[in-house]
């Protein structure tokens, strides 16, 4: 068994899902959550590859946000479309990623994804609030490689 398939259990798996749909249910961001065992290259640089690599870019507001999480490196990058980081502040990332960081400093790695997940909802609710004719443009499932 890989790294991947051993970071989180089934049930874990679901809840982050469920996180993402919850999350989901009060902005038209999208939310995605891709996880590998090693990047060989930086986390950020990453995240933007797989990014592209999923067709997040191609969202109709473009305001999709991956959290990209390398097991074996220990790291973790939050990669947002241009139309989030068009009308958001530099540090805008800082809460989410914080609440993750945390979490996974203490190895409490599914609550980190969970907490992170609503914290970017929260944060995507002020600049792109759910809309009546909003759909589900991207799986809410979690990618690995």
């Amino acid at each position: 068994m890989s790294k991947v398939e051993e970071f989180l259990s089934a049930e874990e798996e679901q809840d982050i899902i469920d996180a993402i749909k919850n999350a989901e249910k009060n902005t038209s961001g999208e939310i995605r959550v891709h996880i590998e065992e090693t990047s060989k290259t930086d986390a950020y640089k990453r995240a933007m590859e797989v990014f592209h690599y999923l067709k997040m870019d191609e969202t109709k507001l473009q305001n999709a946000v991956l959290i990209y999480v390398a097991i074996a490196d220990k790291t973790f990058a939050i990669y947002g479309d241009k139309g989030i980081n068009e009308v958001v502040s530099e540090n805008f990332w800082n809460t989410t990623r914080d609440v993750i960081q945390q979490h996974f400093k203490s190895g409490n790695f599914k609550q980190g994804l969970v907490e992170g997940i609503n914290e970017a909802g929260i944060q995507l609710k002020t600049y792109f609030p759910w809309l009546q004719d909003d759909t589900n443009e991207l799986s809410d499932e979690i990618s690995k490689l």
